[in-house]
């Protein structure tokens, strides 16, 4: 597999597969900007993948990590040496969940907020192209890192560019660095994340230079998760340990003249008539 930057990293976890086939393999694709974006986000396609037999989880990581936080024993690495060490942590991780492949693409985070990139979007189109995917996992559009954003939109154009019978059935926007409970329950896409709880932990406590280089990804990761699942409904048990909530995205790839920003603000229309409903009702 060729892709575009020289520190682009492909690994495939099990032994004698090619990259090729590998990433045909692949039913569940998660696209994350960062090194622990994949866990965090897209841990119900892990699982999904492990109790389903034929099927199989593909990770792709769009950036090189290199601005992240570092303190304690990470706090002397330099950019590229930081880089090195989260690519080792992706791969360790892809090998605890079991991935059929896991690719790293090594883009500078500016060069993924130009749109029309070239090596971006050669990348992705070979990456979408090589696989036909069921599901597909990507960064919100109301997420507030303004890399995960860019992620997502190269994500999209790429999509887009597919034949109408290549696109993916089922493109989830998950939440990272935005909760997505504001979203009316009409609008939530609930992803079981509690299965597989040790796993889970296993895979974001991985990634030892974010966790104790300062952020506690593990337990916030955790913690949003069981919450998501009991202050889901307010008058029934819970059916889930841990939900993650993602917005369908598939009306975006599935009909390219729909606006990305006018769809996504459609959402937050729909909860503020939903709160001056509420508000009225009892006046």
């Amino acid at each position: 597999m060729q892709l575009s930057h020289p520190q682009a990293d492909v690994f495939i976890p099990a032994a004698g597969a090619t990259p090729a086939a590998a990433l045909r393999s692949v039913t569940h694709l998660c696209i994350g900007a960062h090194q622990d974006d994949i866990e965090i986000m897209a841990h119900a396609g892990i699982t999904d993948c492990l109790d389903t037999p034929g099927k199989a989880f593909g990770g792709v990581v769009v950036t090189n990590g290199a601005g992240s936080s570092r303190t304690g024993a990470y706090a002397h690495l330099t950019d590229g040496e930081m880089q090195v060490v989260r690519r080792d942590e992706q791969r360790k991780a892809a090998v605890i969940g079991r991935y059929a492949i896991q690719l790293q693409l090594a883009h500078p985070s500016g060069d993924v907020k130009l749109p029309g990139h070239t090596g971006v979007a050669a990348d992705l189109a070979a990456i979408f192209n090589g696989c036909t995917p069921e599901a597909v996992y990507l960064h919100s559009p109301a997420d507030k890192h303004d890399t995960h954003v860019a992620v997502l939109l190269r994500c999209l154009e790429a999509l887009r560019a597919l034949p109408a019978e290549r696109r993916p059935r089922r493109v989830l926007g998950c939440e990272v660095w935005r909760d997505l409970d504001w979203l009316v329950d009409l609008d939530k896409v609930a992803l079981d994340s509690g299965r597989h709880p040790s796993l889970a932990l296993d895979l974001l406590k991985v990634f030892d230079s974010q966790v104790a280089g300062g952020k506690r990804y593990d337990l916030a990761t955790i913690g949003r998760r069981a919450a998501n699942a009991t202050f889901h409904t307010s008058h029934a048990s819970d059916r889930t340990t841990g939900i993650t909530w993602a917005m369908d995205l598939t009306p975006l790839v599935q009909d390219a003249s729909l606006d990305v920003t006018a769809f996504t603000l459609a959402h937050v229309e729909r909860l503020r008539a939903d709160i001056a409903a509420r508000l009225a009702k009892f006046r």
